[in-house]
């Protein structure tokens, strides 16, 4: 059976046409290592009942996460509690690698720029003893 919309069903409360604009997708949370120890500390302070619900609630954060940043900290990874660096992690040999390569690089332009000195100093020196020669022969 077809049913027709009617303009009414096609409107949202208030009177108006529903936005067909599709939102973008949701971000992923961070939060910075303070907040996280300023969060765990007021947790740990709350004592009356309902009053880490109310602080989570507040905050909008999830009972896991207070479970995940207190494991953090009784690791005692000082750093843990900081977002970790997300994808592939790089291997430690190949930016030595790629390190090692663009000193070397570098290096090589030095030595470029000083032979050309160098030489240019040859032909100078050359220069002035040809003509200190041709000054010290007799007419």
């Amino acid at each position: 059976m077809y049913v027709a919309r009617t303009r009414v069903q096609t409107m949202n409360g208030n009177g108006k046409m529903a936005d067909p604009e599709v939102e973008t997708k949701a971000k992923r949370r961070t939060f910075t290592a303070e907040y996280k120890h300023r969060i765990l500390e007021e947790a740990d302070s709350c004592t009356a009942p309902g009053e880490k619900g109310a602080l989570l609630r507040r905050e909008g954060l999830y009972s896991s996460h207070l479970t995940t940043w207190r494991r953090q900290r009784e690791a005692g990874e000082l750093a843990g509690l900081r977002p970790k660096k997300r994808g592939r992690k790089q291997d430690e040999t190949a930016v030595e690698m790629a390190k090692l390569r663009r000193e070397n690089e570098r290096l090589r332009k030095q030595l470029d720029q000083a032979e050309l000195i160098i030489a240019a100093q040859k032909k100078l020196a050359q220069v002035l003893e040809a003509l200190t020669e041709a000054e010290t022969e007799p007419l």
